[in-house]
């Protein structure tokens, strides 16, 4: 296993920049997850890692090596395709040991490497068979097998789980991740499944218009990120944002939440949470998780970050768990995140807990956080 280091990488096809200066580092053994909306250049950096297109500008180190000019034969990076690319015509055996084959191995080694791989993926009683006569789930291990076995420095996952259903998607995930745990090598993983991003990752590169907007790991990403993008884009149901403007409370700053149920509240926002002074009598965007407006918090008595809201229900999702409660603020539609039996029936007014302790702002005009 080895290291990763992608530095001011930059891709061009003719006058289209699809990459704009990339810079992403992983240590030996990290689990990287580049995740984003179709088109944003994720696929086109897992190929220039790949080595399957050049790189317009930058360097790429595996390791120590720059791999700039180095074919990807040579690179000592294994790839694990999306359609699976098995050679229908081989048996499981013979798709996992082919490229040992082609590289000389002694036949011993192979086989002993065969049943490893066999073993750790629970496929051994797989080996006779054609990939014609499998599941989709056992031909991605397979899939996985036959990168296993070459033993590289490090695996590149392209949207290996966008074929498979959804319950297969999960199980896999889980496979996935215990098979990193195992083998311990470094992983270059890509999702448009924010989902899969979240579980999966040690560290995360939210890509947009072939720029990262925020590399971190996920708690990170999810707790603090850096603009409007990434804060909608990660989370299930997404950040909520509130267009709401700042007043003055005392000598502190609060923002004006109307629920049309009620007079207009303005909620102090604590100092620590953000500094609003520059925004007084301007409006900004409120970002808040829908587990953040509930129907109570244990300590929301002794919290002064916790406010009650009247609300009108308009839609309730149950989920089994918990229950999205969809409320409108500010003429916004939001979702709150409440229990079962506390969640009442479209039409039906509720109080509703918001803590803005983890509450994030955002400029309204550039969409990036304010500190």
């Amino acid at each position: 296993m080895a290291s990763l280091s992608i530095n001011n990488v930059t891709k061009s096809f003719g006058s289209t920049e699809v990459l704009k200066g990339i810079n992403i580092n992983i240590d030996s053994g990290e689990f990287l997850v580049l995740v984003g909306p179709s088109g944003c250049g994720k696929s086109t950096l897992l190929n220039l890692i790949a080595g399957l297109e050049t790189i317009t500008s930058g360097e790429i180190l595996i390791g120590d090596r720059v791999v700039n000019e180095i074919s990807p034969k040579d690179r000592d990076i294994a790839m694990v395709f999306q359609n699976y690319a098995l050679y229908p015509n081989m048996s499981i055996r013979k798709n996992i040991s082919f490229g040992l084959e082609t590289r000389k191995v002694p036949r011993k080694e192979i086989e002993e490497t065969v049943n490893r791989v066999a073993t750790l993926l629970q496929i051994g009683e797989l080996l006779d068979r054609k990939p014609a006569q499998l599941s989709g789930g056992q031909r991605q291990r397979v899939a996985m097998g036959r990168a296993i076995a070459r033993n590289p420095e490090v695996f590149l996952f392209d949207e290996p789980l966008s074929n498979l259903d959804a319950k297969l998607r999960v199980e896999m995930r889980t496979e996935i991740k215990h098979l990193h745990q195992r083998i311990n090598t470094t992983i270059v993983y890509v999702t448009h499944d924010q989902i899969e991003a979240m579980t999966m990752a040690d560290r995360i590169a939210i890509m947009k218009d072939g720029i990262v907007q925020q590399f971190d790991t996920p708690q990170q990403v999810y707790d603090n990120p850096s603009n409007m993008f990434v804060a909608g884009f990660i989370g299930s149901p997404s950040m909520n944002f509130i267009e709401c403007s700042v007043k003055t409370e005392g000598n502190q700053s609060a923002v004006e939440l109307n629920t049309g149920t009620e007079t207009p509240q303005q909620l102090v926002i604590p100092p620590e949470v953000c500094q609003l002074e520059a925004y007084r009598e301007k409006s900004v965007i409120l970002g808040v998780r829908p587990e953040k407006i509930a129907h109570g918090f244990p300590d929301q008595d002794a919290n002064p970050s916790i406010h009650a809201l009247q609300c009108k229900v308009s839609v309730i999702e149950p989920t089994g768990p918990d229950t999205l409660v969809i409320v409108m603020i500010n003429e916004k539609a939001v979702t709150c995140r409440v229990q079962p039996a506390e969640a009442s029936q479209p039409g039906e007014e509720m109080t509703l807990m918001i803590d803005l302790s983890k509450a994030i702002f955002f400029d309204p005009d550039s969409g990036r956080r304010i500190a």
